[in-house]
């Protein structure tokens, strides 16, 4: 037990040594990373502004109310099943007929898949509030969809359902900005992306250099014992090119 205890330590220090080997390297390398990770950012904002379509985004809201057959009055029964029923509501609004007369009201190049695929329903909790979204490249044909869509909805649930009366809270805005493709995030995610993607390619390399750069390194990987060792300065190098020229020079002069 005791003899196992100063191996641990031994093993805990070595894998600090090599944490902070592996951030060193990283940290020589930042202004790569830094480099690489806006050089990802730009890419992704320009091929967000030039290969995705921005889309706008126009929703209307409609409110509902049923009505007991006993009396004129609202019960408490009445606020409970409008509320209900508003999940049936939802589904309505994307079914087929409705759909086919939207776009035959508006002559829409497009089948109901499409238009089904563009619009969305929500309805808040405990709320008799129904809203209708519809998506499009185009912002004014997206408000004349939804548009269109509550109405021609609105006529059908009445007709089917029993239903008092169907109001209409919002009319469809007009959608000024693009509600996709976010481009701050697109840009944001493609840095990051580039950050790490770089990083992960330093720490790689690092876990797969087995080369030799230090007497430590000769007594940790060879087993070795290091007696002595010459360091190597900036000066000396260029001594040593600077002799291996003149010594170049003089031998052609020797042959001539």
């Amino acid at each position: 037990m005791n003899q196992d205890k100063p191996i641990r330590e031994f093993d805990n220090e070595e894998l600090t040594i090599d944490l902070a080997e592996l951030f060193s390297v990283l940290w020589s390398k930042i202004y790569l990373i830094i480099l690489v990770g806006l050089i990802a950012a730009l890419a992704a904002f320009a091929g967000t502004k030039i290969f995705i379509t921005p889309e706008y985004t126009s929703s209307t809201s409609m409110y509902m109310l049923t009505r007991s057959q006993s009396g004129g009055t609202i019960t408490s029964s009445d606020l409970q099943t409008g509320t209900q029923l508003t999940q049936d509501y939802m589904e309505m609004v994307k079914s087929r007929s409705v759909l086919e007369q939207v776009i035959s009201v508006l002559n829409l190049d497009m089948s109901t898949q499409e238009l089904s695929s563009s619009v969305t329903t929500e309805n808040k909790t405990n709320t008799r509030i129904l809203t209708i979204s519809v998506s499009n490249e185009d912002p004014e044909l997206a408000q004349e969809i939804a548009n269109t869509l509550r109405e021609t909805v609105s006529v059908k649930i009445r007709e089917i359902m029993e239903i008092d009366a169907v109001n209409t809270i919002e009319e469809a805005n007009f959608p000024s900005a693009p509600s996709s493709p976010n481009v701050m995030r697109n840009t944001m995610l493609g840095g990051i992306l580039g950050v790490l993607v770089t990083a992960g390619i330093l720490v790689i390399i690092f876990l797969f250099d087995d080369t030799i750069k230090t007497p430590d390194d000769v007594e940790h990987y060879l087993g070795l014992n290091v007696l002595t060792s010459i360091p190597v300065t900036e000066g000396e190098e260029k001594g040593k090119k600077t002799k291996r020229r003149t010594t170049r020079r003089s031998a052609k002069r020797t042959r001539r």
